[in-house]
């Protein structure tokens, strides 16, 4: 069975799932762009979401939740590696998946940002 935060993932706006590393992490893409890695345990539970955020943003949510640190082989300054542990709830993750969703759709060719907006699914 799919991992909820998974299927979250996929349910943005022309959001794909790729493998580009190997079977881990699973890496989710926008326009072509990552805007989160997930490493999963078996049985599919998530275990780690990678995320891009605000660098001002990504500090205030390292120094309130132990969960959350720099980006692991990322750039710490703009990813943040969060713990999936249950002491976050579904709607922070879901806060943090939005954001960096947005960060990334926003950093496309604004062509490319119209076409995505425009789609029905």
């Amino acid at each position: 069975m799919r991992s909820p935060l998974i299927t979250y993932c996929l349910s943005k706006k022309a959001a794909a799932e790729d493998y580009p590393f190997g079977p881990l992490p699973i890496v989710m893409k926008v326009g072509g762009k990552m805007f989160a890695l997930i490493t999963t345990t078996e049985g599919d539970k998530v275990s780690h979401i990678s995320l891009k955020c605000d660098p001002v943003i990504a500090e205030n949510l390292r120094q309130q939740h132990e969960a959350v640190q720099p980006g692991y082989h990322l750039n710490k300054k703009h990813w943040n590696t969060v713990t999936v542990d249950g002491s976050l709830s579904d709607a922070d993750l879901h806060d943090m998946i939005d954001h960096s969703y947005e960060l990334v759709l926003k950093s496309l060719p604004k062509a490319q940002r119209t076409a995505i907006s425009q789609r029905l699914v």
